[in-house]
C-alpha cells in the first residue's frame, strides 16, 4: 500500500503502478469528465472544517517548516503532505482504484552534515493506511503522520534515516492569505488558491538521527493550500519565503516567474507584532538574486541567496547551507531546493525561515 520510494518514479508512472489491472464499473462506455471546483473570492474559510481535506480539488498541501535548537546546535525541518485528485477510474468501484494519491516530503537541514537528510513516501489512499481526513487536519501515509489535537498540531516522521516527533502550538491566530484566504497566483482569476498560515507556532519535541537522539525547541510556520488550477504554460516555476520575525511578525512572499526569469505574478503578506495586516501585491514584492549555489548532483543554479523587498521591508534571506536540494522525483516527480535562511536587514539578523525555489532543475509538470 505504501510506497517506500528508493529508485525514480515519476507520478504519472506511480499512478499506473499504485492501480492493478480491474476493470471499472461501465468500462465498455467513455468515462464521465472530470471537473474540478475553482477558488473563488467571498468563499468564507470555516474552521475546524478548513483544517482538514478537501477531496474534490485537484491539490492540496499541509506544509510545515521550521526552525529547533540543542544544546546551541541549530537545524531546520520540513514536513509536507500533498493530497491529488488525478481525476483517474473515478467510477471504477474497486478500493484500488487511484481516486485520490497522497505524497510526504520531511527533511532535515543540519550544517554539521552539509547537506540534507530526507525521505519521501507516496501511496494511494485507502485500506486506513494512507488518508487525508475532512474533518480537520489529520493526514497519514503510514507512519508518517500530521494531527491536528485540539489547537495544536503532533508531527510524527519515522524514516530509516531519521525521526521527528514533534509537537507544534500555536502563539497566534490563523493568518488568511490573499484576501480572506483568497490568494491569487497570476493574471487570470482563476490562477487562485485558498491558502491560510499559522506562523510562530511554537515547537517541543524529539529529533533523532545517527547522532542520537536530541530534545528541541523552537519556531515553526504551518500552510494549508487547495486549489485547481495547474501551473500557468508559460510559468517556469516559483520562490517563495517564509520568515517568523524575532519581534513577532510574520512575512509571506512569493513569485511566479517565467521562462526567460521574470516575474509573472507576486503577493504575500506581512504581519506585525500588533497583529496588524498587510496584504501584498505584485508591486509590493521584489526577489533580487544575490549569490548563485550550482548542484553538484543536477548542475541546477539556485539563488541561494536573495534580497527581498516585501512592503516596507527590506531583507536579504541567506541559507543556513547551501546545499539543500531535494530530490523527490520518486515521489512528486520534481526536483527543487526547500531550505532553512536567516532573514538579515542592516547587518541583523531579524528573523528566521524557509525558501523554495522550483523550477531552476526542470520546470514543474503539474
Amino acid at each position: 500500500m505504501t510506497h517506500r520510494v528508493r529508485v525514480t518514479l515519476p507520478c504519472l508512472m506511480l499512478a499506473c503502478c499504485l492501480v492493478p489491472a480491474l476493470p471499472a464499473h461501465g468500462a465498455d462506455r467513455e468515462p464521465a469528465p472530470v471537473i474540478y471546483p475553482v477558488a473563488q473570492p467571498g468563499r468564507a474559510l470555516g474552521f475546524p472544517r478548513d483544517h482538514g481535506a478537501h477531496p474534490d480539488y485537484r491539490t492540496e498541501w499541509w506544509y510545515v517548516t521550521g526552525w529547533v535548537e540543542h544544546e546551541g546546535i541549530e537545524r531546520g525541518f520540513q514536513i509536507t503532505f500533498f493530497r491529488s485528485r488525478p481525476g483517474v477510474q473515478e467510477d471504477n468501484e474497486s478500493a484500488f482504484a487511484p481516486k485520490q494519491l497522497l505524497f510526504a516530503h520531511a527533511a532535515i537541514a543540519d550544517p554539521q552534515r552539509g547537506r540534507l537528510l530526507h525521505d519521501q513516501r507516496a501511496a494511494r489512499e485507502g485500506f486506513g493506511l494512507a488518508y487525508a481526513r475532512t474533518a480537520t487536519t489529520d493526514v497519514a501515509i503510514d507512519n508518517w503522520k500530521l494531527v491536528r489535537t485540539g489547537d495544536g498540531y503532533h508531527a510524527n516522521i519515522v524514516s530509516e534515516d531519521f525521526i521527528l516527533d514533534l509537537r507544534l502550538t500555536p502563539t497566534q491566530p490563523l493568518l488568511l492569505q490573499g484576501h480572506d484566504g483568497f490568494s491569487r497566483k497570476g493574471r487570470l482569476p482563476h490562477q487562485a488558491s485558498y491558502y491560510y498560515s499559522l506562523p510562530q507556532l511554537r515547537v517541543d519535541g524529539s529529533v533523532r538521527t545517527g547522532d542520537g537522539t536530541a530534545a528541541v525547541k523552537g519556531t515553526a510556520w504551518l500552510d494549508h493550500e487547495w486549489s485547481s488550477e495547474i501551473l500557468p504554460a508559460d510559468a517556469q516555476g516559483w520562490d517563495w519565503v517564509s520568515v517568523n520575525l524575532a519581534d513577532g511578525g510574520a512575512l509571506m512572499a512569493f513569485r511566479m516567474r517565467s521562462v526567460g526569469g521574470g516575474t509573472l505574478w507576486a503577493g504575500g503578506s506581512v504581519r506585525d507584532r500588533l497583529g496588524k495586516l498587510a496584504v501584498l501585491g505584485p508591486e509590493d514584492v521584489v526577489f533580487e538574486p544575490q549569490r548563485i549555489w550550482r548542484s553538484p548532483r543536477t548542475g541546477a543554479d539556485y539563488p541561494v541567496s536573495m534580497r527581498l523587498r516585501a512592503g516596507r521591508h527590506d531583507l536579504v534571506i541567506e541559507p543556513l547551507m547551501d546545499d539543500q536540494e531535494l530530490d523527490s522525483s520518486a515521489s512528486t516527480g520534481i526536483v527543487y531546493w526547500e531550505g532553512a535562511v536567516r532573514a538579515r536587514s542592516g547587518g541583523k539578523t531579524i528573523g528566521n525561515g524557509y525558501l523554495e525555489l522550483t523550477g531552476y532543475a526542470g520546470r514543474p509538470e503539474m
